[in-house]
């Protein structure tokens, strides 16, 4: 998995890049500009970009739209603009970061990158079973935390956690029990 960050001012970039490596993340990229992320991301197999809102260039959703579907897309941005995002898909993380919300983060970005290419080399159907209250609880908690800490409405979490499961060929409540451990863990 790679991991591209763009930001308009480069130490900024390095910055997060820095704490990406001390929490084990290698960085295959540093930009200052949309189109360099996306010359980065063309040469690169997939993974995630970590971008602020507004680059030199270009928006972050412009970025998003350009960007191959290869890549999933971390904005960092004030809490109104993360708010305010445009485009769905998009996980966001509201500034002034905290470490450990940014590497939590990328870890459940790169666990769900992960996760659905193993589904694409294996092609599997599943069709998945009747959900238990306990499932149910999972589900709904781990809504809540994203809702939380992403800043998405109850439908995004819904449809992000969705979209992981589909990706990883995974259900819905392993999706959900992911999401958990991981901020247990933090805790």
């Amino acid at each position: 998995m790679n991991i591209i960050i763009v930001f308009p001012k480069i130490e900024n970039a390095k910055r997060i890049r820095s704490i990406l490596h001390k929490g084990g993340y290698s960085v295959d990229a540093v930009c200052s500009t949309g189109a360099q992320a996306l010359t980065a991301a063309n040469d690169l197999e997939g993974g995630i970009m970590i971008c602020a809102c507004r680059l030199a260039d270009m928006m972050y959703g412009e970025l998003h739209e350009y960007l191959t579907p290869r890549y999933d897309m971390l904005l960092i941005g004030s809490k109104s603009q993360i708010d305010e995002r445009e485009a769905e898909g998009i996980v966001g993380l509201s500034a002034p970061l905290k470490v450990h919300e940014l590497l939590q983060t990328v870890e459940m970005m790169a666990c769900a990158y992960e996760r659905r290419r193993r589904r694409q080399k294996k092609k599997r159907a599943q069709t998945p079973p009747e959900r238990s209250a306990e499932e149910k609880r999972m589900i709904a908690e781990a809504k809540a935390v994203l809702m939380e800490r992403n800043h998405f409405c109850e439908e995004e979490a819904h449809g992000y956690l969705q979209k992981c499961s589909m990706d990883s060929g995974t259900g819905l409540a392993e999706t959900a029990q992911m999401v958990l451990s991981m901020m247990e863990r933090s805790m």
